[in-house]
């Protein structure tokens, strides 16, 4: 199946009809939305998804060349996707992308509906709290916390019953790290999100959870990439070496599935067993 990218042609909804008897994987049919899909764990996820699939809205907030090329890499492996650009990091990132998913999905000729929406993009800050500025603080709980939360809620009405909302965590909430001092604190708060918003949603058939990477060897975390500070810190880690992103998207992956039904509320660990 070709690639559809922004401003082509085609009606989705006929290609997902097709990929549904096409195609074995679990998500055939389903419409996900990855943010920070661009680099990292994000562009795992995004691939993961597209692997099963499911048709993948790869959002990106500055480059939007690499996330094109997730969406090429979707394509040359029979997916479909495309992609989207918001500034994630300001108060209207949020609407602008839930409005700018709908015009993408009605100009595609399908319902203004979607399946998965995983909450990926993230900003980091390691200062301990004597270096950290209010405009850091603001920052880190505006990309990590508030908008998530915004993000949720504008989704919603476009979210369909028995959905799947996955919130990209850290195990920096269950162990201490100083230098996290800002943004152990704000995924924290996600974690809170998801407990009661998978209570409030449950009625609708939608699970929320949060999955919780431990080190990662992503651009984000050089540590986790260099050769020689990555064995140090698979020391900390019962598996004995440090994650890579494909880690991560695989249990995402599981949790937007039809097998994942019965879970919601939860914090997934996917650390390897850091710091137990």
């Amino acid at each position: 199946m070709s690639e559809i990218g922004n401003g082509a042609g085609g009606h989705l909804s006929e290609l997902l009809s097709n990929r549904v008897g096409a195609q074995a994987g679990n998500l055939a049919g389903k419409v996900a939305l990855v943010t920070g899909a661009s680099r990292g764990i994000g562009r795992a996820i995004a691939l993961a998804l597209g692997r099963r699939g499911a048709w993948v809205a790869v959002h990106y907030g500055q480059s939007r060349e690499a996330a094109q090329a997730v969406v090429r890499e979707i394509a040359a492996a029979d997916g479909t996707a495309f992609s989207l650009q918001a500034d994630l990091a300001v108060e209207s990132g949020a609407r602008q992308l839930i409005d700018d998913l709908r015009a993408a999905l009605l100009e595609r000729g399908v319902t203004e509906s979607f399946d998965i929406l995983i909450n990926n993009a993230g900003e980091g800050l390691r200062a301990p709290i004597g270096e950290v500025r209010s405009e850091d603080y603001d920052r880190i709980m505006q990309v990590n916390l508030k908008t998530p939360f915004f993000l949720i809620q504008h989704a919603l009405p476009l979210l369909r019953n028995n959905g799947r909302i996955v919130n990209i965590s850290s195990m920096g909430t269950r162990a201490a790290y100083p230098r996290m001092s800002v943004y152990a604190p704000a995924k924290a708060g996600l974690e809170a999100l998801t407990l009661l918003l998978a209570a409030e949603l449950g009625a609708r058939g939608i699970t929320v959870n949060a999955v919780l990477p431990g080190a990662t060897a992503t651009d984000l975390n050089r540590d986790a990439r260099d050769p020689v500070a990555s064995r140090a810190i698979a020391q900390s880690i019962a598996l004995g070496r440090v994650g890579q992103p494909d880690d991560i998207a695989d249990i995402v992956a599981f949790l937007a599935s039809h097998e994942a039904r019965w879970i919601t509320g939860q914090k997934i660990d996917a650390s390897g067993g850091q710091r137990l």
